[in-house]
């Protein structure tokens, strides 16, 4: 599946360190039997994908180090996750963990997760994440940011009505530009009533790393919730 020409790509580099023995195990022969099948038409309905089919579809984009998506799959047994993740070693993480754990509620796709909505049925999703996506501070680089109206446009597809989206960021600036995008898009209704409705992270919503790395540095965490209307 191609990307449009006209779409930035939103995220840095894919591979860091030289992957261990094992590591390289897991993206050779575990990978492979958790990948997304992209190259051809997705099932309907898309629990197709799992074991047991599961009574709804979650999907996580940017899993980071997997900590918040193996978190919801031990925890949803009933839930099948799709986590999308293009660095090598978080991938190799999440591998690891479902390789160790057994889990069979988990999909992984290394690829870009704008092609992943792209592919999904319309409808068939009943919760999305975005946690700590990169900020891309530099003002030359905002363009880059992987939250905008278009994304929103493809998210709105894919989600089923009265789907929630849930979204985290320690950055201002960034928080700005994503209420924004949610402004003028008819598709989500922010959840948020009083300020702890962002300020404070709810108990089915586990800490990740990034987060962690925000609280050690001292900045502030926000955590939105909208729903698919």
């Amino acid at each position: 599946m191609t990307r449009p020409e006209h779409e930035l790509r939103s995220f840095g580099r894919r591979r860091g360190r030289t992957l261990s023995a094992r590591q390289q195990h897991l993206l050779d022969e575990v990978l492979p039997k958790l990948a997304l099948p992209l190259a051809d038409a997705a099932p309907e309905p898309i629990g197709q994908l799992f074991p047991h089919a599961p009574q709804d579809v979650w999907l996580e984009i940017g899993f980071g180090g997997g900590e918040h998506l193996i978190w919801q799959a031990q925890a949803n047994a009933d839930v099948g996750l799709i986590g999308c993740e293009v660095f090598e070693e978080g991938v190799v993480k999440v591998l690891s963990a479902v390789d160790t754990l057994g889990l069979r509620n988990v999909r992984v796709s290394d690829e870009d997760a704008r092609a992943v909505l792209r592919w999904l049925p319309p409808a068939s999703l009943a919760r999305a994440f975005i946690l700590f996506p990169d900020p891309w501070p530099k003002r030359k680089h905002v363009k880059r940011r992987l939250i905008n109206p278009a994304l929103l446009d493809e998210l709105a597809r894919a989600m089923r009505p009265g789907a929630e989206l849930r979204i985290a960021t320690d950055i201002g600036d960034y928080l700005r530009t994503i209420l924004m995008a949610f402004r003028g898009h008819a598709g989500f209704r922010w959840l948020a009533d009083t300020p702890d409705d962002w300020r404070v992270r709810g108990d089915d919503w586990p800490q990740t790393r990034y987060e962690a790395k925000a609280v050690r540095e001292g900045r502030r965490r926000y955590f939105l919730r909208f729903r698919r209307v």
